[in-house]
């Protein structure tokens, strides 16, 4: 049995701040107390003072590439890359390729992520036009989450019929997951900027070409038709601040039909960085102005968002520095995501429990994940240590995604993480991953 006693550090959640001693047995929080004295003599003892004990961020939106893609990332790769940047658990999009749209295919990925992965893990199953009588095959209580693209996505898993797309809202009672962006307004633009600029048009222009219309239409019509027929809905990544309106900000999560997320780097970017950035802050839905930015943060303090995720989606540095309409969207955001959130309670924009309540307790709650999200007594032991005021660089010698780069680079954050545990494992300490991918557990859902 694994023993660790973390001393003297403060324990973060949505209530507060709490100096006390945490101790971990058998890979479960077993005592929470103001004072723990080691109860035999093969207790680890860690003294965390100065330090915050803060739970595992669980990210529900990840692209780690694998099947098919593995010249970008890997399951392996970025869960390692995840873990060193304080994200213990994570769902990973279907997607690949082979997309996973069938439950023979969906399996193949656990099956990797059992061999693989150093973070826990899970899978959403994909929606298509075309494959309903797969999805009400999918068993809820081993799967996140139903995806759904109603933007443009790979291969054919851009969900455009309207009564396909009824019938499986009528027709699942999984949670159902949705890129909003809608496509015809896309493709106007697109088409129009093309005419005017050729191929390589400036990059400035993304957020103009996927425009706000294009998301509040789609999003719009996603809520409407998850209040028609009842729906389990999750829009992932706003990125206005004008889709705020559809979302409730006063009914408890738990109870909640309806919900919404924001991603690190519509958070963290605006429209002004494409100057610096490029490309490599290419993202769909596109990084929208300062008002925008600053109304997705409103929106987490309103309660009208419930979660913090990433969106990770690595592409290699050739691919990324492409002109317009050959680079593709997305970008590596494991390692730094909780660092940035944590930057920004330095900043005064979020507190450090605004941070803990959607980057960690909201998805357990809004997914139903099993003892996972909370330092909690009886609860997998999942959890960081961060200093507040050790301050690091992003740079090409630190960066472990295997794409090799990130749009972090450069920026100097304040706080470091120099634990990860998993389920009651240290596996991360000061820089360097210490263990091995057979300490990380697929997550369960309470459904």
């Amino acid at each position: 049995m694994n023993k660790i006693l973390i001393k003297n550090t403060k324990v973060v959640d949505q209530n507060g701040i709490t100096e006390c001693d945490v101790y971990i047995e058998n890979g479960f929080f077993k005592e929470i107390a103001e004072s723990i004295s080691p109860k035999s003599p093969d207790v680890e003892v860690i003294d965390a003072e100065g330090k915050h004990l803060l739970p595992g961020m669980i990210d529900d939106q990840v692209h780690f590439r694998e099947p098919g893609l593995t010249h970008k990332a890997n399951i392996r790769s970025e869960s390692r890359a995840a873990i060193a940047g304080g994200i213990t658990s994570f769902i990973e999009m279907p997607n690949t390729v082979p997309q996973a749209t069938t439950i023979e295919k969906l399996d193949d990925k656990f099956k990797t992520a059992n061999e693989s992965s150093y973070a826990n893990y899970s899978f959403m199953f994909g929606g298509t036009n075309d494959n309903l009588e797969e999805i009400l095959k999918v068993d809820k209580k081993n799967v996140a989450a139903l995806k759904l693209f109603l933007g443009s996505s790979t291969g054919n898993m851009l969900v455009d019929d309207p009564e396909v797309l009824k019938k499986i809202f009528q027709s699942t009672d999984l949670l159902i997951a949705v890129h909003c962006e809608d496509e015809e307004t896309i493709k106007t633009n697109l088409a129009k900027h093309i005419e005017e600029y050729g191929e390589d048009i400036p990059i400035e222009l993304h957020p103009i070409i996927r425009s706000e219309e294009a998301c509040y239409l789609s999003s719009s019509k996603a809520v409407e038709l998850a209040k028609e027929t009842g729906a389990r809905l999750h829009v992932f990544h706003l990125s206005t601040a004008k889709e705020l309106e559809l979302f409730d900000g006063k009914t408890p999560l738990k109870d909640k039909k309806i919900t919404a997320e924001v991603c690190v780097h519509h958070l963290w970017f605006n429209s002004d960085d494409y100057q610096t950035k490029g490309t490599h802050i290419k993202w769909n839905p596109a990084v929208k102005t300062e008002k925008d930015r600053q109304g997705l943060i409103e929106g987490l303090k309103s309660n009208k968002i419930d979660v913090i995720a990433t969106d990770h989606a690595p592409h290699t540095l050739e691919e990324k520095d492409a002109i317009y309409t050959k680079a593709p969207s997305g970008g590596p955001l494991v390692q730094h995501a909780y660092p940035a959130l944590l930057e920004m309670v330095h900043r005064g924009e979020l507190t450090i429990e605004k941070v803990v309540e959607k980057a960690c307790h909201n998805p357990a709650i809004l997914f139903q994940i099993e003892k996972r999200g909370f330092i909690k007594e009886g609860f997998y032991a999942d959890a960081i240590l961060v200093d507040l005021n050790a301050p690091w660089t992003v740079s090409k010698e630190n960066i472990i995604y295997k794409c090799g780069w990130s749009p972090f680079e450069g920026a100097t954050f304040r706080s470091r993480i120099t634990h990860t545990f998993l389920n009651g494992n240290l596996v991360y300490h000061n820089f360097k991953i210490l263990d091995k991918p057979s300490k990380a557990m697929r997550l369960t859902f309470d459904r």
